[in-house]
């Protein structure tokens, strides 16, 4: 079964691996095949679920409702988030105002099905709305019940400590940071890393795989697999285009003799990289079939020692994005 840890240093314990479905749900797989892939993740033990409400344009927290109906809803950690366009992107429907906070949440209780949500993220830092205005609106969502704990998605290490100074004077504070985070993708070690563990955040860390790269299944010179995330057209192809250069792929490939050493699958070593570090309270994993989750929970739990870490590190080399400038939200909001 897989393994709690707290979510920084709240009372809140959510599981090690948390199920995501940010490319999958609503989109990329069917909904029959979604729900199956939820219950799935219940029988594994998994009890922590993020989503947010600009997913597949809100139709991955309906699904997600949907397949979390009837749970014991005190058994479930569940997460959404509040920032991109959604709806018919009018003006007001982006950013982090009071206004669309407000009824970002009010949307994402009702397609969730539920009256709260464990953890309501900030999912990008909003340059044009003043940071009181949102930290208050975010503290009568706490106050109202209609989240228990808040977080931040990809703000940089000056921002979260802003965020995090305004939100105390406000009676709450934010307990976690979403970052992307990987053996491949290391940028928040340097800034935002310390700061959050100073500040009591965990990171919840998004793609551990690097979109998929880290299965080891794309090959340098090779066209990609048909099927894959690099083949598909809906949004992922643009995503994992920054890993698809031969530098990188044969970088990953050294990799292969690393995990058949600690017997473990290419997912399941890139997961357990993550989760060696002691500041990640959890690591998101999607699927697009159950069999995926099930082989990918067996990263709970294990340990990697430190010569199986060094080796890693010397595989990837150069490869690695290590410039904490590539922390960032956008400057404007998205039109």
């Amino acid at each position: 079964m897989v393994a709690y840890r707290h979510l920084g240093s709240s009372g809140l314990k959510i599981t090690e691996i948390t199920y995501g479905n940010w490319l999958t749900h609503g989109s990329q797989v069917e909904a029959d095949t979604a729900i199956q892939c939820v219950h799935t993740a219940l029988d594994l033990g998994i009890t922590s679920f993020d989503t947010a409400d600009v997913y597949a344009n809100t139709r991955a927290e309906e699904v997600l409702g949907r397949a979390l109906a009837g749970q014991r809803r005190e058994g479930l950690e569940i997460f959404t988030k509040v920032y991109w366009p959604i709806g018919p992107k009018g003006p007001n429907d982006v950013g982090l105002s009071r206004k669309h906070i407000m009824e970002g949440i009010n949307g994402s209780l009702r397609r969730l099905g539920t009256d709260y949500v464990d953890l309501y993220q900030a999912h990008r830092y909003d340059y044009e709305t003043p940071l009181e205005e949102t930290m208050q609106a975010f503290a009568d969502v706490v106050r109202s019940g209609k989240a228990l704990y808040i977080g931040v998605s990809e703000w940089t290490a000056d921002q979260i400590r802003a965020g995090q100074e305004l939100a105390a004077q406000m009676g709450f504070r934010l307990v976690s940071n979403q970052p992307q985070y990987s053996a491949l993708w290391r940028v928040i070690e340097e800034r935002v890393v310390p700061v959050s563990t100073e500040l009591g955040m965990g990171q919840i860390v998004w793609s551990p795989m690097a979109e998929g790269v880290l299965s080891g299944k794309y090959l340098p010179g090779r066209q990609p697999p048909a099927g894959s995330r690099a083949t598909d057209d809906k949004g992922g192809k643009d995503m994992i285009a920054r890993w698809m250069s031969d530098e990188v792929l044969a970088a990953v490939q050294k990799l292969k003799p690393i995990a058949a050493d600690a017997g473990l699958t290419m997912p399941q070593l890139a997961i357990a990289w993550v989760l060696q570090h002691d500041y990640v309270s959890a690591a998101l994993v999607g699927a697009s079939r159950p069999e995926q989750l099930v082989e990918n929970v067996k990263a709970s739990g294990v340990r990697l020692d430190g010569d199986v870490m060094e080796a890693i590190d010397t595989a990837l080399g150069e490869v690695v994005a290590r410039d904490p400038g590539l922390t960032r939200s956008p400057d404007k909001r998205p039109a």
